[in-house]
Order: C-alpha cells, then sequence, then structure tokens
C-alpha cells in the first residue's frame, strides 16, 4: 500500500520554527499533489497547506498565510513544510496526503481523505 512518510517534527517554544519533510515510501512523489493537515486534540482534522504536482501552484490556510511555506524538491523525492513564527494553537499531529495526478487546492477534507494516501503523521509541539 501506498504511503507517505512525515518527518521533522518536535517540541519548540512560541516564535520558534521548524521545517517538516514528508516522502515517499517506495515510490515517486511528483505524480501526486501533496496536502499538509494537522490534527489538534479535540479538534477536527484541518488543511494547512497544499502544493500541485510540479509545485506552481500552493495554497494556505488563514490562519498559516505569512508564516509557513510549502515546497517541494521533486530530484529529492520530499516535500517540505517549513513552519515559522509558531504559535501555541499550532499545536497538532501534522500528516501529509498525497493525490494522484489531481490537485484539490481548497484543501476539501471529505476529498483527500477519500482519494489521498495519507502518512502516519508527525507530532508539532510549541509550548514554553
Amino acid at each position: 500500500q501506498l504511503q507517505f512518510v512525515e518527518s521533522g517534527g518536535g517540541l519548540v517554544q512560541p516564535g520558534g520554527s521548524l521545517r517538516l519533510s514528508c516522502t515517499a515510501d517506495g515510490f515517486r512523489v511528483d505524480s501526486y499533489s501533496i496536502g499538509w493537515f494537522r490534527q489538534a486534540p479535540g479538534k477536527e482534522r484541518e488543511g494547512v497547506a497544499c502544493i500541485n504536482e510540479n509545485g506552481e501552484h500552493s495554497n494556505y490556510a488563514d490562519s498559516v498565510k505569512g508564516r509557513f511555506t510549502i515546497s517541494r524538491d521533486n530530484a529529492k523525492n520530499t516535500v517540505y513544510l517549513q513552519m515559522n513564527g509558531l504559535k501555541p494553537e499550532d499545536t497538532a499531529v501534522y500528516s501529509c496526503v498525497g493525490l494522484y495526478r489531481a490537485y484539490q487546492y481548497n484543501m476539501n477534507l471529505q476529498y483527500w481523505t477519500k482519494y489521498g494516501s495519507w502518512g502516519q503523521g508527525t507530532q508539532v509541539t510549541v509550548s514554553s
């Protein structure tokens, strides 16, 4: 079964930065648009950022615009989420999900859940 693998999570102080990575376990990511979603305790999963297959198009949740940047290096088979200016409310499990040869820019959770391949997630904790 196709699976994406996340890394880079951890504990960081407010105002700090982390870079998450999403790579593919045994297949190429360049045929997939990638979304980053997060789920905080007691809250619904929400879309954070997404990027299309060649990296020309991306979109962000309003809550992270100007602080987070999604990018991809298909030669390294990796998609990144650079997170700056982290806040306690960014604390969540962050998961990447891939859509094969498709792009759903407004990060509709139902669509990505139904058609996407999900990773296991990585914990991000923002706390002093």
